[in-house]
């Protein structure tokens, strides 16, 4: 199996890029996350890879860290989720967001990104319960996970109204530890607006 590939990349076409590994011209599909972290044509790249093999192709996914192509093959252990949708869910989520929203349970956030639908999203939450949200919840920059169920309760209230998770995580801080959701909700709404 190749699990990682060194070289030049020759072609950028999302979600498909070429890397010239000496010579030998290597297609993969990579999710927009990597894409975006991709250097200029003709620059040295080096990505992790995940190879499927089907009777008819041999894939190539590359992604640009372990815990990307750990999340990709965490998604594609679940029935009805393949290469393609998996890509998809990683493009749409970064690996700390969907790990959120695992722990939080949050299918809302799932059915935002495309080919994703309600019974897909319940099927992601039930199968990656415990094997990504715990691990890797906490690794989302700057943010801690909420002391308690009041305030897990008022973060999502704020990303309802359309605050952003650094929005949110800031507002909490200023919250009094032992605040109600109602109480807490208005604290950190006015917190916010100033």
């Amino acid at each position: 199996m190749i699990g990682k590939l060194s070289g030049t990349l020759l072609e950028k076409s999302p979600p498909q890029i070429v890397i010239d590994c000496h010579g030998v011209g290597y297609e993969l599909e990579v999710p927009m996350s990597t894409f975006y972290g991709l250097p200029a044509l003709g620059a040295p790249v080096a990505l992790l890879a995940h190879q499927v093999v089907r009777e008819d192709a041999h894939l190539l996914y590359g992604f640009a860290t372990a815990v990307e192509r750990q999340a990709f093959r965490q998604l594609i252990k679940i029935a009805g989720i393949g290469p393609r949708l998996a890509l998809s869910i990683l493009s749409g989520l970064s690996v700390a967001e969907l790990a959120q929203a695992v722990t939080a349970q949050d299918g809302a956030r799932l059915i935002k990104v495309p080919g994703v639908g309600k019974k897909t999203a319940d099927r992601l939450l039930l199968e990656l319960k415990g094997k990504l949200g715990a691990d890797l919840g906490p690794l989302v920059p700057g943010r801690t996970p909420p002391a308690s169920a009041a305030q897990t309760d008022i973060e999502q209230a704020l990303l309802a109204l359309g605050y952003n998770e650094r929005e949110a995580a800031a507002a909490l801080k200023a919250l009094p530890p032992e605040v109600g959701v109602s109480e807490g909700i208005k604290l950190a709404l006015k917190a916010l607006a100033r």
